[in-house]
């Protein structure tokens, strides 16, 4: 495709290419948790000793940083053969508002797509073992450069809830990334109990585990210590685990 000869996206294959596991975190729609979960298996990963990155694509409405308890001013990158992310233990994390102080910045077409690559070109990830990236809601323009153009060194990880809506959204985005050539794709069921392993597992998808609803995870958000105490730990470890397989 002609945008592969944007020697940003030739740049960030090729830093991403010496990560062992790169995930790109999917939804078909807003609200089914995609940020929360995709926070929580990068933290959690790192907790573990596994040196684990999040990187949050979200410019209009990032919100992995509010989860993580960590205010704007307290987002600092070394520049040092690229942008060197803020360390939080054994996490290396990446997101906009450092830039752009929380306010949203409303790209579209051309200028989102150059942001986007531009982002992925210059943010320095040395010595991962796990790499979560957290996309907006949907399938843009932009998330499907990503996923033509980054395909060979992610795998999607998609989210939804079990509601016949969200799965119905759920089931074209897999239609899609079938289109695009990948085969190999992960789910996780939010909010959930299991119910839909077996959709999952009909359509060819990989079913890694569900997180049931806990109004704790809402009363967590933003403290680090009260996140490592919830009560879906073991559900987001197992998850942790299979992706690190």
């Amino acid at each position: 495709m002609m945008f592969m000869s944007d020697p940003r996206l030739l740049r960030a294959l090729k830093t991403l290419s010496k990560i062992k596991r790169v995930y790109l975190v999917l939804s078909s729609k807003g609200g089914v948790g995609k940020s929360t979960i995709a926070t929580l298996i990068a933290f959690y990963a790192s907790s573990r000793g596994v040196p684990s990155g999040l990187l949050d694509l979200d410019f209009v409405n990032p919100s992995t940083h509010v989860i993580l308890g960590l205010r704007v001013e307290d987002i600092k990158y070394i520049e040092e053969k690229g942008v060197i992310p803020h360390r939080i233990g054994l996490l290396s994390y990446f997101t906009i508002v450092a830039y752009t102080r929380d306010l949203p910045l409303a790209l579209s077409g051309e200028n989102a797509r150059n942001a986007l690559r531009e982002l992925l070109s210059i943010v320095n990830w040395d010595n991962l073992e796990l790499l979560l990236i957290d996309t907006p809601p949907g399938i843009s323009d932009e998330q499907l450069e990503l996923i033509y153009a980054l395909r060979g060194v992610i795998k999607p990880l998609l989210i939804t809830t079990p509601s016949r809506l969200a799965w119905h959204s759920v089931s074209k985005l897999i239609e899609l990334l079938r289109g695009a050539g990948y085969e190999e794709l992960y789910l996780v069921e939010n909010m959930g109990n299991g119910e839909l392993r077996y959709l999952v597992e009909k359509q060819g998808v990989k079913y890694l585990g569900y997180v049931p609803y806990i109004k704790q995870i809402e009363d967590s958000i933003g403290d680090l210590n009260k996140l490592l105490q919830l009560n879906v730990r073991a559900n987001i470890d197992e998850l942790v685990s299979k992706l690190l397989v």
